[in-house]
């Protein structure tokens, strides 16, 4: 049986999420790949019977989501067998496939009836010669609506991921009259983290990024599906801050803000199937296992806090320096660390070290002056 959709967990305990990369093998050439995927599967990724492990640990640990990720999970055999493992430890599950010729009607009734409780597919530009170009594979396009149809057949869940960078932003309007039309229950707005393939693209200003959240807090105000933002924790600031001007509240906060009720109810990290009850971040509600084993507070982060084959994953969680000062928002530097949003925010701490080489610096993309800055400046 499913844990309550909406877990209390505990973040200084269990994240909200996990998110385990199965392999890095993809027939896809995608410009944004954090993980810069190639065809073949590496021998060294975990077992069939290290991944059953490890999903016990997630169980246990007390963590409600976990989402199956690459590269394309498809490229393994076995994970029919991981998503039942995952359903018989109770935890509610999701898995991300390619749009490869793998990508059947068959492979989405078998996911659903494994008891897969949510699939996501990519979609980064509403026109098929834009996405395709962006995924660096012909065809792309018209497979991933083909997709999505045999998912609201099948009656699984469906969610469509975007990555918002210089090259998307321009679209997001169209995209989301896209996911609309597509009848999806979620649409994730990942915001650029220069690493990887993705290092070489155009990312957005801070200001573009304020033009970019007023758009999505348009479109969650609107409702018809759940809008989740990732990588861009500042936009909790952001709706923090229209939410205080609607209720007639002026000025700054002097205390740590309380985070808005209509991201509770929208946002999450990386890919979930469910509805944070707080804002997450890297490490702080947040792990990721690479194909190997190796632990990070976020796919988009890469400090490593062992490795699953020699350390267990609530101990990397709970204990490990890199985590705990992950949870610690007075540890954060810059703006970042003296802006009364940092509870609720926190900034990205992947992108601040993606471009500062400081996981705990500011957050480049963010344009925000705290409070205490500006009463400084007076």
């Amino acid at each position: 049986m499913n844990r309550p959709l909406f877990a209390d967990v505990d973040f200084q305990r269990a994240p909200f999420l996990v998110i385990w990369e199965t392999t890095q093998a993809c027939a896809l050439a995608c410009r944004h790949c954090r993980a810069s995927a190639r065809p073949w599967r590496d021998p060294r990724e975990l077992t069939t019977d290290e991944g059953r492990d490890l999903i016990q640990q997630v169980a246990t640990m007390g963590t409600p989501l976990l989402v199956l990720s690459g590269g394309d999970p498809v490229n393994r055999p076995d994970l029919f067998e991981l998503v039942r493992q995952a359903k018989q430890t109770g935890l509610r599950t999701a898995t991300i496939p390619a749009a490869t010729a793998d990508l059947t009607e068959e492979l989405v009734v078998a996911l659903r009836d494994a008891g897969l409780d949510q699939m996501a597919l990519s979609l980064d530009f509403p026109r098929a010669e834009l996405h395709d170009t962006f995924r660096g594979v012909p065809g792309a396009f018209a497979k991933t609506l083909q997709a999505a149809g045999w998912a609201r057949a099948a009656g699984l869940p469906l969610q469509i991921n975007t990555t918002v960078c210089g090259d998307t932003a321009p679209y997001l309007e169209e995209m989301a009259a896209l996911v609309e039309r597509l009848g999806v229950v979620f649409w994730e707005v990942f915001f650029l983290v220069p690493t990887g393939r993705g290092s070489v693209l155009e990312g957005l200003a801070p200001e573009e990024c304020e033009r970019v959240f007023d758009f999505i807090y348009r479109t969650q105000k609107k409702g018809g599906f759940v809008v989740k933002v990732t990588e861009a924790p500042h936009y909790r600031r952001h709706v923090a801050q229209r939410e205080r001007r609607l209720a007639g509240e002026h000025g700054r906060p002097h205390a740590a803000v309380p985070m808005p009720a209509l991201l509770t109810r929208s946002e999450g990290p990386g890919h979930t199937v469910g509805l944070a009850p707080r804002g997450v971040n890297a490490g702080n509600g947040f792990l990721f296992v690479s194909h190997v084993g190796d632990i990070y507070p976020s796919g988009f982060l890469p400090l490593r806090a062992g490795n699953v084959r020699g350390t267990r994953l609530e101990d990397a969680y709970r204990d490990s320096e890199l985590f705990r000062g992950l949870r610690a928002p007075d540890r954060l530097k810059g703006r970042c660390g003296r802006c009364e949003y940092r509870f609720i925010c926190g900034g990205s701490r992947s992108r601040a070290f993606a471009m500062t080489g400081d996981h705990l610096e500011t957050d480049p993309w963010c344009t925000y002056q705290p409070a205490a800055a500006a009463h400084a400046a007076r």
